[in-house]
């Protein structure tokens, strides 16, 4: 079979006829299967987008076959750091290499035979579409949602724009490798924090990876403990968080992140300290977080010359900055206790500060530091309380004299959306000397991003030098103003475009409610585990924000989650060009065709696994193809007449097909599709088998059989299944099919198998009907002439029975 014109035929058929397309009337009936979109920074579809839309276009077209209005809409996630740094490594405009690569892809997309509506499509790069995410934006604005504020900030010197604390991975920017810096800046925020605790309650009704829902667990980083407030000389108060309340009594010094802004405002109250400070900060902004937070590196610090009070013994504490605080994790301050932590233990032991016990262990020798619970003492009134006892009963009294008290603290800090790069959605915000920081007016949707800037990065926003842009008028006042040059993560376009795809042609409004509550959640999401803490994340947020805002009336956005696996190249490393270990799956789609490329990434791997790529099994998945044509194709010179009856040979292919019928439908709901595909040739080889075997067939059985057999292969193997079926006479789609049902009693057989031993050596195989006595089964192996003959003149003096096994007689 010349697969590739059959693919082109298919292909056209499918377009034509609009069988991929979603029927609005069938909604109640309703599939929303949905692959994580690409992004078009590349100008091909590489061996991981196949990886990931080939295999769940197999679980939709499953599900369409089983009954299911299927959806399946495809689009780009066209705007961010990976389409601009593409066009600023090429020189051509980021606008014009992002429609070139799209316009590929889509037509490779479209080659693979996936059941993509594309009449669903959607590109977050277009105006009808990053209208409604600066719509999205004013709704969390004007929800307290979104809000500006100076802050220290992640920095990558490569890419020269701000990352979110999910996009630094290691110390160092996902995207480039760069290591990031820390730096303030004025940026926008989204309020993420406020849904912390739901965010974290809601993942265990989730049907998701256990390591996913673990992954966000640890992101949102709940922590249950106790705020104490320590005085500082200039009266300014310093929280602190800890969940060691048992040994406030051991602080001797408290600890400042360098970036504290009372860091500043030291070097004014003690100038003989201000160079230090000064230097050290700098010092300390040099590093990125995973270093500062090594238990291998040396504790470093310096004293500011300032003092804070002790609220519960009056002491004066001296204060410190040290590295191995962090300001974007809790407070950005900690209550020393050399005594009984091993990071303020050893800072003490290098800067000779006190170190004062105060927990003894149950019994034994209490060694220093000593960091687990235990009886407290030269803790005044709490002396002798276990430290469970001793947590509770010091945050009461903390709260009794207004000192602090019971808290509970996130690691989880809000989403920073700022971003000093010129291809993302203009923030719909003016600022105005008069009138301060306006929101654009929803009339006036979209601010449009202007084509001719200068979009090489330069450490401020591109969009800043654009005098066209920037200027405008104040909507409130009518006076000059300026708009905000900065431009939104990619990963709020990414954060709601499920909502717009059942409602994609909508002019109005971003999604309608009514289309959204009909069509939402999303039944399937497929994609990496790479984005369990950015784009998973967000938009269980947006989600949970649009919800309380009135638009959605459902609480998360992804009913169930699936994470492909990884294809690595032959060397087992990740694929990438500097290891020149890309596959290009271009290649054996024009040698083999789509259908078969596709079988062989199922059967050759474990879909949520992946592994190192090995194309020698390739070959042989066409051959098999090959076997399957050929069988149908002889079955269709198979006369109508023959046998009626299910003799023995029907029984054994009905109950070949239906176990594979039952392991299909099993193994492809779960995405193992190696498993799936090993049955079907396991069928193939049953069928193979009754066709050389028996002359006088039933044929009537035989060729329902061999179109279940097509049925079967159909979602695996769309095209060439759908000329398989036309070959046997079909007229239709066998997508119009439905997915064959398991018949129970198909399985169960009329006889089994059993070997038979004499004196525990097998002597003879032999058939034996179902539901005999054991005395029955006895007698039946004693008849058999093969046995007969070996034990006669001898005495049997036991039968054993493993029912569905073997029988041993024991003869002497």
């Amino acid at each position: 079979m010349d697969m590739k014109s059959v693919e082109s035929k298919w292909q056209a058929k499918w377009e034509k006829s609009k069988i991929n397309v979603f029927n609005k009337k069938n909604a109640d009936k309703k599939m929303y299967v949905l692959e994580m979109f690409s992004y078009p920074s590349g100008s091909k579809l590489h061996v991981g987008h196949w990886y990931n839309y080939g295999p769940t276009d197999t679980y939709a077209r499953f599900k369409k076959m089983q009954g299911y209005e299927l959806f399946q809409p495809m689009g780009f996630d066209a705007f961010g750091l990976p389409a601009e740094n593409y066009a600023i490594k090429t020189g051509i405009h980021p606008k014009d290499s992002t429609e070139k690569n799209i316009e590929t892809m889509e037509r490779q997309l479209k080659n693979m035979g996936a059941m993509f509506d594309w009449s669903a499509e959607m590109v977050t790069c277009e105006e009808n579409y990053y209208k409604w995410t600066q719509w999205l934006f004013l709704q969390l604005y004007k929800k307290g949602l979104a809000y500006r504020k100076e802050a220290l900030v992640n920095w990558c010197p490569s890419c020269e724009t701000v990352l979110a604390n999910e996009q630094v991975i290691g110390g160092e920017c996902e995207r480039c490798g760069s290591i990031v810096n820390r730096k303030d800046m004025t940026q926008w925020f989204f309020k993420i924090t406020e849904y912390a605790e739901e965010l974290l309650d809601c993942l265990d009704d989730l049907d998701w990876p256990e390591k996913t829902k673990l992954m966000q667990k640890n992101w949102i980083g709940k922590s249950t403990g106790c705020e104490i407030q320590f005085e500082c000389e200039t009266g300014d108060i310093i929280n602190v968080f800890t969940t060691r309340p048992d040994t406030v009594f051991g602080v001797n010094y408290v600890v400042l992140a360098p970036e504290h802004p009372l860091a500043e405002k030291f070097k004014q109250v003690h100038p003989e300290n201000a160079d230090a400070i000064a230097e050290y900060v700098q010092k300390a902004s040099e590093s990125n977080d995973i270093d500062r937070l090594s238990t291998t590196r040396e504790k470093t610090g310096v004293f500011t010359g300032a003092y804070a009070t002790h609220p519960l013994t009056g002491k004066k504490l001296p204060i410190y900055l040290a590295d191995y605080v962090l300001y974007s994790y809790g407070t950005g301050a900690v209550m020393a206790v050399a005594a009984h932590d091993e990071r303020d233990y050893a800072f003490a032991t290098k800067y000779n500060l006190p170190i004062t016990q105060v927990i003894q262990k149950k019994g034994g020798e209490t060694v220093l530091p000593f960091c687990e619970d235990g009886i407290l003492v030269n803790s005044g009134s709490f002396d002798g309380l276990p430290s469970d006892e001793a947590r509770d009963a010091i945050a009461v009294h903390l709260t009794k004299i207004g000192k602090g008290g019971k808290k509970i603290n996130y690691r989880l800090r809000d989403w920073s959306v700022s971003r000093q790069r010129y291809w993302g959605a203009p923030i719909p915000m003016i600022h105005c000397e008069k009138c301060g920081v306006v929101p654009v007016p929803e009339k006036d949707l979209p601010v449009k991003l202007p084509y001719d800037v200068e979009f090489r990065p330069s450490g401020k926003s591109p969009l800043a030098s654009h005098e066209g842009f920037m200027n405008c008028t104040c909507p409130n006042c009518g006076g000059k103003a300026k708009r905000d040059p900065d431009t939104l993560d990619t990963f709020v376009c990414s954060s709601w475009y499920y909502l717009r795809y059942p409602d994609a042609h909508n002019d109005k409004q971003a999604f309608s409610t009514e289309v959204a509550d009909k069509m939402c959640p999303v039944d399937v999401y497929v994609g990496g585990s790479e984005h369990a803490c950015m784009h998973l994340l967000y938009a269980r947020f947006i989600t949970k924000a649009l919800r309380d805002m009135g638009y959605l009336h459902f609480d998360e956005p992804f009913k169930r989650l699936v994470h492909q696996g990884i294809i690595l190249g032959p060397d087992g490393n990740r694929m990438s060009k500097s290891h020149g270990n890309v596959i290009s799956p271009d290649v054996y789609v024009d040698e083999y065709g789509s259908d078969i490329f596709r079988l062989y990434l199922m059967f050759g791997f474990s879909y949520t696994e992946g592994g190192p790529w090995n194309d020698d099994g390739i070959k042989s998945v066409a051959k098999f193809t090959e076997r399957v044509e050929r069988l149908v194709r002889k079955s269709t010179e198979e006369s109508k007449t023959g046998v009626t009856e299910m003799r023995a040979q029907e029984k054994a292919l009905n109950y070949a097909k239906h176990y594979a019928i039952k392991c299909i439908t099993r193994d492809a709901e779960v995405f193992s599709f190696n498993t799936s595909v090993a049955r079907i040739m396991e069928y193939v080889n049953a069928l193979q088998k009754y066709d050389a075997e028996v002359t006088d067939k039933n044929v009537a059985f035989y060729k329902e059989a061999i179109e279940d057999l097509i049925r079967m292969f159909a979602p695996f193997a769309p095209h060439f299944s759908e000329e398989l079926w036309e070959i046997t006479g079909h007229k239709s789609s066998v997508f119009e099919e439905t997915f064959p049902l398991v018949d129970e009693q198909a399985l169960v057989k009329d006889e089994v198998e059993y070997a038979v031993q004499i004196n525990s050596k097998i002597k003879a195989k032999m058939m034996i009907a179902q539901g005999l006595s054991d005395e029955e089964m006895q007698a039946i192996v004693c008849q058999n002439p093969e046995i007969a003959e070996q034990i006669a003149g001898k005495t049997v003096r036991k039968c054993i029975i493993v029912k569905g096994r073997l029988i041993n007689l024991i003869v002497g």
